[in-house]
């Protein structure tokens, strides 16, 4: 499971503001092998972690690359899993790999999208020339992707915006960080969604979790109702902050955790500005 929240404005007024602020965490089991975010492909131009689970290796939830294509990528809880269904990770390795427009690559997943378990999959183009494109589809909504508005977002483990109590609470934390984020650097911006991302407060009672998820989620739902879940063997393993600025300059910050082990966790930051 994972937590995503989002805000972009392709052509804001101001110049010290950024055209996307995106915080997110991968929840996940602490033993599924995975590749910490780094540069790979051709010409080192796509950044992201990568799953390494047998069967589904070269997979991810979040990557960006340097002509500007961001993908982004949550499950959909559902209470039982089709153990013969492709791996999702691939949808945003080969968005990011692909050369074709979000919209009509989500389309083309659409289309698709009953041979998978349950997803939510955001996709960009991210573009300082002719102007920032963001898209989104899920396999248990609308048959059609769309292409978002200006504005800032929250996605979970429901469809975009479902208003689960975590992602709530969590969306207004972000937003309390995004107003400021034009007063402070940006080390100190970068800081304070790292602590919006480690939140451990349960927001219960949340009968949609509890519906959505029925007999799957009862026994971790104390755990798995915050924004940063955290239980013996499975939760948040990986925060992700992605700013954009207006000339284009990318900082993509990663806070990993480190051998299985919740107490012991690694930052490393990567820079570079769109080539779009």
């Amino acid at each position: 499971m994972c937590i995503i929240f989002f805000k972009f404005d392709p052509r804001p007024v101001s110049k010290n503001a950024y055209r996307l602020i995106l915080a997110a965490n991968r929840d996940e089991f602490y033993s599924r092998p995975s590749k910490l975010a780094d540069f790979w492909g051709n010409n080192n131009e796509i950044l992201s972690g990568l799953d390494m689970e047998e069967g589904k290796e070269g997979g991810t939830w979040l990557g960006i690359s340097t002509r500007g294509k961001l993908a982004a990528l949550t499950n959909y809880l559902q209470p039982r899993l089709d153990r013969e269904a492709r791996g999702r990770g691939e949808l945003v390795t080969h968005f990011l790999t692909a050369d074709v427009d979000s919209l009509s690559y989500l389309k083309k997943v659409s289309v698709e999208g009953h041979l998978y378990n349950g997803f939510n999959l955001i996709a960009a183009d991210l573009s300082t020339a002719k102007g920032d494109v963001i898209c989104y589809y899920g396999n248990r909504g609308e048959p059609e992707p769309i292409v978002l508005t200006p504005g800032t977002y929250g996605l979970s483990n429901a469809l975009l915006e479902t208003p689960w109590r975590k992602l709530c609470f969590g969306k207004q934390l972000f937003l309390e960080a995004v107003e400021r984020s034009q007063e402070m650097p940006r080390d100190a911006l970068v800081a304070q969604l790292l602590d919006v991302l480690n939140n451990e407060e349960a927001q219960l009672p949340d009968p949609a979790i509890e519906d959505q998820g029925q007999e799957y989620v009862q026994p971790i739902l104390s755990k798995y109702a915050a924004v940063c879940v955290r239980c013996p063997d499975y939760g948040t393993r990986t925060n992700t902050v992605i700013l954009v600025d207006t000339d284009g300059h990318v900082t993509f910050t990663e806070r990993s955790m480190l051998d299985k082990d919740p107490s012991r966790w690694e930052i490393s930051t990567h820079e570079f500005t769109l080539q779009s």
